[in-house]
């Protein structure tokens, strides 16, 4: 199917400014992550890769790759793949506009009426290819596309979605280890950026300003500090977000940053702590949950997890958003966005911002 691609062509990806790492070949996979964590705890793999799923009940795609490089930088794409064609179109979506705007007016009449405070509606598009993509493609593109730099891909195949690979630009940090220090990116609250440059900075500051994306970010925050708390010796959490800003997106973000007090702890158990989180579920989460499996279609690895951990219990888990899922055969694929629903949201407004975080992959593929 791409017999000229490069020998380096990796199965797994993470490009980061801080610090990248791909990796090819698979020695070992595991679909329970907490077996994975375990194995690495007692440092019998150099390094795991791959994504968690949105629901903790599916199977994960983790990998034991054969060969790592690592490196501090972002990654350079292969010129391999900056020449590349790509010719899509949009064939379906799930669900349709009018459905969605319906769902968010649910949504917030439940949290009027009930102990629900927040929940995450998503809705996706589904995209067919004129001839078999591949996904590192898709992955170059949006590398090169996104201001940071940021970038993945995870073969999903050990969860049971053979050669299907899931590719994104994830500007949110789930949970990041280094030695005794843990971090995290939350984002909630966004807006869509503006090519005016005076529209888009009053768009900034009616984020900063607005008291429902700083109710909606409070929330992640605070599911991030109950967590990660008992389990630091010193935690450090600002009082209010920062503004980040994304090609095509602004968000409200905050910058969390510990000492582990036990540093026995992996990476990939962290995350597997913190996760869902409101930024992508809501909260309770267990009634938000409830509620997403009910409206939605399965999300898949959308909304989950991709990342690596190695042996010494470092690591990097980037919240699987801005992605899409290409299919084995490389002819069609899924991508997805989703909102924070709190009570005094908007529905065509929650329309609008799901149609501007679409736009990071859709953009990518020319459409």
């Amino acid at each position: 199917m791409h017999e000229n691609r490069p020998s380096t062509a990796p199965d797994f990806l993470l490009s980061r400014a801080t610090g990248s790492v791909r990796t090819q070949g698979c020695t070992q996979s595991y679909t329970d992550p907490w077996e994975a964590a375990q194995a690495l705890r007692e440092s019998r793999h150099e390094m795991v890769v791959g994504a968690i799923p949105f629901n903790a009940d599916e199977p994960a795609a983790l990998t034991v790759p054969r060969s790592i490089i690592r490196e501090d930088g972002p990654l350079e794409p292969h010129a391999y793949y900056r020449r590349g064609h790509l010719n899509a179109e949009i064939f379906g979506v799930d669900p349709e506009p009018q459905e969605h705007l319906r769902r968010v007016e649910a949504a917030v009449s439940t949290i009027q009426n009930s102990r629900l405070e927040k929940v995450v509606l998503a809705r996706a598009v589904d995209i067919a290819f004129a001839q078999p993509v591949d996904p590192r493609l898709v992955a170059a593109r949006l590398i090169d596309n996104s201001s940071h730099r940021d970038g993945f891909i995870a073969d999903l195949t050990p969860a049971g979605r053979t050669g299907a690979m899931l590719v994104g630009s994830s500007p949110e940090v789930l949970i990041k280890k280094q030695g005794s220090t843990v971090s995290a990116f939350p984002l909630a609250g966004s807006a869509a950026r503006h090519a005016d440059a005076v529209a888009d900075a009053r768009a900034a500051e009616t984020l900063r300003g607005s008291a429902k994306d700083q109710s909606e970010h409070a929330f992640v925050v605070e599911h991030l500090r109950c967590i990660l708390e008992p389990l630091c010796s010193h935690l450090d959490c600002p009082e209010t977000p920062q503004l980040l800003s994304t090609t095509e997106m602004w968000h409200l973000g905050t910058p969390i940053t510990g000492t582990l007090a036990d540093s026995s702890s992996n990476a990939l158990e962290l995350a597997l702590r913190v996760h869902p989180t409101p930024a992508i579920c809501g909260t309770p989460t267990a009634a938000a949950e409830a509620l997403i499996h009910t409206a939605e279609t399965d999300r898949g690895f959308y909304a989950g997890a991709v990342g690596w951990c190695d042996s010494a219990g470092d690591g990097e888990y980037m919240v699987a958003i801005r992605c899409a899922e290409v299919a084995g055969d490389g002819m069609s694929a899924r991508a997805w966005a989703g909102g924070g629903i709190v009570a005094d949201s908007d529905p065509d407004t929650e329309l609008e911002e799901t149609t501007a975080k679409l736009r990071t992959i859709l953009a990518t593929l020319g459409l």
